[in-house]
């Protein structure tokens, strides 16, 4: 019994020496992949993208861009800057051309109104054509259906005096006949408005019917009112 007594107190020993050891690889094993796993992740800072022309959208301060990438972010906005001028060039040039062609108190479309507007008040014309609500005036015969789509046709010139004439023509249609009316108005040198040099409606069958004629006898001594850029 004595023998396997000492074995017994022989063996226990050496397993309490060799459990604290192993126990201690382990913990120093662990320990060391923790540590370079944070310093790892330490040492690795994230990267940007570099900053071009196309992907820049100023995230970036400008005190972190490269000589390249500041000539890149230049450029772009060089270029946006052109471009917004251009559109206010372009809107400039459309407004301009809305005012002086539509909307002006001289414009051509403004002097077509007015004498539509003569003709359908006129008895003669209204005895010719037929109801004044039904007269439709529009411009020169095409392919398109709808009259509106037709341009009517004018034409401006300057004369040696420095006068600037207006010349304009356009088609009548109304439930009885249809006619042809003739524009000629003068903005003499120095005057702000138009005045009429004659303005009349042919109908075939039917006598000329004048609406405005400067050369008639009856206008002589007549006293003409200025409204809208016009003489009446």
């Amino acid at each position: 019994m004595k023998p396997t007594t000492t074995t017994m107190l022989a063996i226990r020993p050496t397993m309490s020496l060799f459990a604290p050891i192993s126990m201690r690889c382990v913990f120093r094993n662990r320990s060391y992949a923790t540590q370079s796993s944070h310093g790892g992740s330490e040492s690795l800072s994230p990267k940007r993208r570099s900053v071009t022309p196309f992907n820049d959208d100023g995230y970036v301060p400008w005190s972190e861009l490269s000589a390249g990438e500041k000539t890149a972010r230049a450029t772009q906005q060089t270029f946006n800057f052109g471009f917004v001028l251009v559109g206010l060039a372009l809107t400039g040039a459309v407004g301009y051309f809305l005012w002086t062609d539509v909307f002006a108190p001289d414009s051509k479309i403004s002097q077509f109104n007015r004498a539509v507007d003569k003709i359908k008040k006129d008895s003669r014309c209204i005895e010719v054509l037929g109801d004044a609500k039904k007269i439709i005036a529009h411009g020169e015969e095409t392919t398109n259906k709808w009259r509106r789509a037709r341009p009517v046709a004018s034409s401006e010139r300057v004369d040696q005096q420095g006068n600037e004439h207006l010349l304009m023509h356009f088609h009548v249609d109304g439930p009885n006949q249809n006619g042809v009316a003739q524009l000629h108005m003068v903005r003499r040198r120095g005057e702000s408005d138009y005045e009429y040099k004659y303005l009349f409606l042919d109908v075939k069958g039917h006598e000329r019917i004048y609406l405005e004629n400067a050369d008639s006898t009856s206008s002589v001594g007549k006293k003409q009112l200025s409204f809208f850029g016009v003489k009446w």
